[in-house]
Formats: structure tokens, sequence, C-alpha cells
């Protein structure tokens, strides 16, 4: 009876603590939201909570109208897209190539990841590095550097693992090649493992800052995280933000909420997508047969 009710309480608390978890995650969004959808009038006074006072719209209106945010926009979806799938090929390929039986030197390749795991390059020689390879001021230099992590090629490794080796001998029997096998059964039967990585590698292009700054020059190619930072933390820096026509309507408070919720929703959309191959490969690691 003593340990029924002990359990209980355990369920409770824990789930208490997770509510106020996601609450402190959630909330913040909330707020931002709320404050960008109400009107200055209330945003002045600081009435603004969770929920929107005097609907307005006026924040939206200039961020839509702003071509350089589309822009930039639009660059974070291509790299985060054009990157996540490059990752992944990556990453599927070398984890399956290193546990085929046949691999030569794998386990030297293997012990050469571990490693990369442990030791990261210093800046300067991974700058020269990339600016030797011509793709400085590039695209290129955002999405093929952090494309293959160790940390996922081991996830992608032991997922490839797990798969019956008969079933892989039957399709050898059959006739058909490693290529074929790779693409018509590990791929298939990886899907979360494969999901799980494209929404960590995807959320990691799409938030990518600290790249674009070293490795970029031209301001057209900069992704919309790193206009995020010149609208919101370098106030003052842009005509948008200075505009009397925007000050009549809106407020600065208002303008930098309205443009985290535009840099921020994109991702999140992406999400309920894949909910049911994220969770699936989230347990990875957690259930041994």
């Amino acid at each position: 009876m003593y340990a029924r009710s002990s359990g209980r309480m355990f369920h409770t608390i824990n789930g208490i603590m997770f509510v106020l978890l996601s609450l402190s995650m959630v909330g913040p969004i909330v707020h931002l939201a709320a404050v960008s959808f109400s009107s200055p009038d209330f945003i002045v006074k600081n009435e603004v909570y969770v929920w929107p006072k005097g609907f307005n719209l006026e924040a939206y209106r200039t961020i839509f109208d702003q071509t350089y945010i589309w822009k930039s926009l639009g660059v974070s979806v291509y790299i985060t897209v054009v990157g996540t799938l490059i990752a992944l090929f990556l990453t599927a390929t070398l984890a399956y190539s290193i546990t085929r039986p046949m691999m030569k030197g794998r386990k030297w390749i293997l012990k050469g990841i571990v490693v990369s795991f442990i030791l990261s390059i210093p800046l300067i020689p991974f700058y020269m590095i990339v600016k030797n390879l011509g793709m400085l001021n590039t695209l290129w230099a955002i999405m093929i550097p952090g494309a293959l992590s160790a940390f996922n090629v081991i996830i992608m490794k032991t997922f490839f693992q797990n798969i019956s080796a008969e079933l892989f001998d039957s399709a050898q029997m059959d006739g058909c090649s490693e290529y074929r096998m790779f693409y018509n059964i590990a791929i298939p039967l990886s899907l979360p493992s494969i999901a799980t990585i494209g929404l960590f590698q995807a959320v990691q292009q799409w938030n990518s800052y600290f790249y674009p700054l070293i490795f970029l020059r031209d301001k057209s190619l900069y992704p919309i995280q790193v206009v995020l930072k010149g609208l919101v933390v370098d106030q003052g820096s842009t005509d948008m933000m200075n505009s009397t026509e925007m000050l009549l309507y809106t407020t600065p408070e208002q303008m930098k909420a309205g443009i985290i919720i535009f840099a921020t929703l994109p991702i999140l959309l992406v999400y309920p997508f894949i909910q049911k191959y994220f969770v699936k490969g989230a347990m990875l690691g957690s259930l041994k047969e």
C-alpha cells in the first residue's frame, strides 16, 4: 500500500514538473505572439501578457513589406532543406558502410569518428580549410562543414546494426547488390532514426548564426537568424526599425516580437509532419532485445 502511494506521488510530482517545464518553454513564445498582435497603446503600458489586446497586424504588415527579410528567409529555407539532405545522405552512407562486414578498415574509420567526436578542430585552421576549398562567401560554407556529425553517424550506425542480418543475407541470396540493399532495405527500415537526425539537423541549419558571420561577407546571403540579430540586438541599425511610418502604428518591442515569431514559426511547422517517426527515433537505445 505504501509503495503504491509512493509511486502515485512520484508520478504526480513528475507530471507537475514536466508541465512547469513545458510552460517555461512555451510561455515566452505565447507572450511574444500576444505582443506582436496587440495595439501599441497596451504594449507601452505593459498590459499585454498571454493574450493580445487591441488586435493589430501592423507589425506583420511592416515585416512582410521588407524585401530583404524575404530574401533572408529564402536563404534559410534553402540551406535548411539542402543542408539537411546533404547531411542525411553523408551520415546514412557512412554509417551503413561501417556496419558491413566486408568493409575494409571499418574499425579504424570508427575510431577516427570517435576521435573527431571528442576533439574539435580549432577555428583558425577550420577557416583556412574552408577558404582553401573555395567555399568562402558561399552558402556551401554553411552547409558542408557541419553536414557530417560523429554523434549522428554513431546513432545511425547503431540503428543499422539492429536490423536483422538474416534479412541482408536473404537479399544477397536473391541477387541484391549493396546499393539496392541500402536503398530498399536499410533506408526504409531506418526512417525513425532518419527523421530524428533530420529534425535535429534542420533545426541546426535554421538556427545557423555563427558560420554565416564567419564565412559570409555578402549580406544578401545572410540567413534569417543573422538578420534577426541585426534587427533585435543591433537596435536602430535598420531603416525598418527607424521608419517614421512604422513608429506611428507599432512600437519597437512589437516589431521585435513579430520578427522573432516570423523567424521561429516555419521550423515549428515541420515537426507535426514527422512526429510519428521522431517519437520512435527518440527511443533509440532505450530498449534492448
